[in-house]
């Protein structure tokens, strides 16, 4: 989701855009080539579904897939949303870049969370339910997460103002968390049966994409 310019003051957007830079520098050093493509690839797939949302107040909503790419890419998520938010902003005036900083990192903490609950949980060979229950959890985590994180910016900056903006936000994300779960699942589902070997993403450089 995108939170709007002119929403937020400068304590929070100099505070998000403190965190996005470090994680923005620290993904760059751990995005070996091996994760190249598939950090292009899931940088897309974000860009593509950010177009088709519907607004809400200050935000809208729309599908993010970020828990799945952070299951994949870990920090790397960051320079991959980077790129992809700031491509929204240019050709489609989505956000803009005085909140780039906390868009990113709302929607990048959660990747980043869902990778470290689960990196060692992905492997070749795991049963269709495991992979179902990694799935929706993705889909379940990187959504909440970046519901709440977007919530908390909103709270942060006006206190009660917003109020009635995160519950409209909490409830109109409610499609989103079983779509951005299916579509988890189905990815996994399909890597599993067509490419096993690219389910080995618990360290840099174990990546067999190509």
């Amino acid at each position: 989701m995108h939170l709007s310019e002119g929403v937020l003051h400068l304590p929070v957007l100099a505070g998000a855009g403190v965190v996005a830079a470090a994680g923005v520098a620290i993904g760059i050093r751990q995005l070996d080539t091996s994760r190249l493509s598939l950090a292009a690839l899931f940088g897309a797939a974000f860009f593509v579904a950010g177009t088709i949302h519907v607004p809400i107040g200050v935000s809208s909503v729309h599908l993010i897939l970020n828990g799945l790419a952070g299951l994949f890419l870990g920090w790397a998520v960051f320079p991959a949303f980077l790129i992809a938010l700031a491509l929204q902003v240019l050709f489609f005036s989505f956000g803009g870049f005085a909140v780039l900083g906390v868009n990113l990192c709302n929607i990048s903490i959660p990747a980043l969370l869902v990778y470290y609950l689960f990196r060692n949980s992905l492997r070749p060979g795991l049963s269709q339910g495991r992979l179902v229950y990694l799935g929706v959890m993705a889909g379940v985590i990187g959504t909440l997460g970046t519901v709440c994180l977007t919530s908390l910016a909103l709270v942060l900056d006006s206190g009660k103002s917003y109020i009635d903006l995160v519950w409209l936000l909490f409830i109109g994300h409610l499609p989103i968390f079983v779509t951005d779960s299916l579509i988890s699942v189905g990815i996994l589902l399909a890597l599993a049966k067509m490419r096993p070997a690219s389910l080995m993403v618990n360290q840099p450089g174990q990546h067999t994409y190509g």
